[in-house]
C-alpha cells in the first residue's frame, strides 16, 4: 500500500506560506525569554516577579484561544491569520511607549497583546496545517512544519544575544566579575535604565513592521479553504463531545506540562549558567546551542516516524528528558549545564506529537480542539513564576536552589511519559 503524500501539489504553495508563520511565533517565542534575566537586573525586581514576563506573554494565549476558535469556525483560517497578524503587530509597536514611560507593567501589557495574535496564529496554523492532505500522514506534516518554529526561535535567540543582552548596559561588570549596575548612585542608574529599555524596544519594533509586511502577504495570496466544520453547529455540543474523549483531554493535561518543560529549561538555562558564573550574553549562546540540538532533533524526529510509532516514540524522548533533567539536578558544574542544553533535543518532538495525537479522529470539532491545545500553551504561564520563586531562595535543604527548581522539569517529563505510554496501550488495543 502506497503511503499517502505528505504534502499534496495543490497545498504546496499555501503549506509554505503557512509554515512561515510557525518561524515567526517562533522568535517572539525566543526574543521573549531572555528579557527574564534583563528584566530583573534593569527594573530591579526579584525573578519571581520578572518571571511575570512569561506569565503575560503566555497568559495571552490562555486568554485568545478559544475567541480565535470560534472566529475560524465563522469565517475562514485566511481572515483569522490576518487578524492574529494584525493583534501581533499591534502589540510589537506597543513597545514604543512601554519603553518611553520605563514601566514594567507596560510591557507586560504589550506582550498580553502581542500574544492575543499568536493564539490566533496557532489556533488557526496547526489544524489547518492538518488539514492539507491526508489525515493518516498529518502527525508527520504538522512535526515538519513545526520544524520550522525553532529556526525562528534560534534567530530570536541570536538577537537576543548580540542585539539586547550584549548592549545592556546594566551587564558590564567590574574585574572582579560583579555588576557594576549595582553600585551606580540613583541618577547613574536612571540613564542606564533608559538606554537599556531603549535596546530592548527597538528589535520589536523591526519584528512589527515585518509583521505588517507578512499581513500583505496573506491579502494577496490565494489560501484553500479546508475547513469541514458546520459553522452553525453547537459549540456547546463540541465540548462535551471533546471533553469526553480521553485521549484529547489527557492530551491537553500533557500540553500544559509539556509547554511548561520547555519554557521553563529554557528561560532559566540563564540563570543556571549565571550560577555557574557565566554573564548572560554567553549564557545566551549556550541557549542557543540548545535550540541548534532542538532543530537537529525535530527533523530526526519526523524522520523516525515513517518507521516508528509517534506515541512510543513521544514516550521514549520523555524518558530521555527525565534522566536529562536529572542530570541537571544533581550534577554540579558544567555538566549540569550541558545536561539541560540536552533536554532540548528530548523536547523535539512533544509539542507537534501531543497536538497531532490528541487531535486525530475529532472531525468537526478540529478547531475547538485546537484551541484547547493552544490554551494548554497556559502551562508556560504558570510554572516559570513557581521556578522563579524557588529560586530567588539562595540553599534549599543543602542544595543549590536553581539546581532544585529543576524537579519541575522533571515533574513534567514524567507527565509525558505517561501520556506517550497510555496513548500507545489505546492505541494497540483498538487495533487488536
Amino acid at each position: 500500500m502506497l503511503k499517502p503524500k505528505l504534502v499534496e501539489k495543490k497545498y504546496l504553495l499555501p503549506f509554505i506560506i503557512v509554515t512561515s508563520l510557525f518561524a515567526l511565533w517562533g522568535f517572539a517565542n525566543d526574543i521573549t525569554n531572555p528579557l527574564v534575566a534583563a528584566f530583573s537586573t534593569i527594573m530591579e525586581i526579584p525573578n519571581a516577579k520578572a518571571a511575570l514576563i512569561q506569565f503575560a506573554f503566555y497568559g495571552g494565549y490562555a486568554t485568545m484561544a478559544i475567541p480565535a476558535a470560534l472566529f475560524v469556525r465563522k469565517y475562514s483560517y485566511k481572515k483569522a491569520i490576518i487578524l492574529g497578524l494584525a493583534l501581533y503587530a499591534t502589540g510589537a509597536l506597543l513597545f514604543i511607549p512601554a519603553a518611553q514611560f520605563e514601566l514594567f507593567g507596560f510591557f507586560l501589557a504589550s506582550l498580553y497583546i502581542l500574544t492575543f495574535g499568536l493564539a490566533f496564529l496557532e489556533t488557526t496554523a496547526n489544524p489547518y496545517i492538518l488539514s492539507m492532505g491526508d489525515e493518516k500522514s498529518s502527525t508527520r506534516r504538522l512535526n515538519l512544519a513545526q520544524s520550522f518554529n525553532p529556526l525562528g526561535s534560534i534567530l530570536g535567540m541570536f538577537v537576543a544575544s548580540n542585539v539586547i543582552l550584549a548592549s545592556l548596559q546594566s551587564e558590564l561588570r567590574d574585574s572582579s566579575g560583579n555588576l557594576i549596575f549595582e553600585t551606580l548612585s540613583f541618577a547613574e542608574k536612571a540613564a542606564i535604565r533608559t538606554h537599556d529599555l531603549a535596546v530592548i524596544r527597538n528589535p520589536y519594533v523591526a519584528l512589527g513592521l515585518v509583521v505588517i509586511a507578512m499581513i500583505v502577504v496573506f491579502v494577496i495570496a490565494n489560501m484553500p479553504n479546508t475547513r469541514n466544520e458546520n459553522p452553525n453547529a453547537s459549540v456547546k455540543a463540541a465540548f462535551k463531545r471533546l471533553f469526553k474523549n480521553t485521549i484529547y483531554r489527557q492530551g491537553v493535561i500533557a500540553q500544559v506540562f509539556y509547554v511548561g518543560v520547555q519554557i521553563m529549561c529554557w528561560t532559566f538555562i540563564i540563570h543556571y549558567a549565571e550560577n555557574l558564573g557565566l554573564s548572560k550574553a554567553t549564557a545566551q549562546r549556550y541557549n542557543m546551542v540548545a535550540m541548534s540540538l532542538f532543530i537537529a532533533f525535530r527533523f530526526f524526529s519526523t524522520f523516525l516516524m515513517r518507521y516508528f510509532n509517534s506515541r512510543k516514540l513521544l514516550m521514549a524522548f520523555a524518558i530521555g528528558g527525565v534522566i536529562a533533567i536529572s542530570g541537571t539536578i544533581f550534577i554540579q558544574g558544567m555538566g549540569g549545564l550541558y545536561c539541560l542544553i540536552a533536554t532540548s533535543a528530548f523536547m523535539s518532538l512533544m509539542f507537534p506529537t501531543i497536538y497531532g495525537i490528541s487531535l486525530e479522529g475529532i472531525g468537526e470539532d478540529a478547531t475547538l480542539g485546537a484551541a484547547g491545545l493552544v490554551m494548554a500553551i497556559v502551562g508556560g504561564a504558570l510554572m516559570p513564576p513557581l521556578q522563579g520563586y524557588i529560586m530567588d531562595f539562595e540553599y534549599i535543604i543543602g542544595f543549590s536552589a536553581v539546581n532544585l527548581s529543576f524537579i519541575l522539569p522533571l515533574v513534567c517529563f514524567i507527565v509525558i511519559a505517561r501520556f506517550g505510554y497510555v496513548t500507545a496501550k489505546a492505541e494497540k488495543q483498538t487495533s487488536v
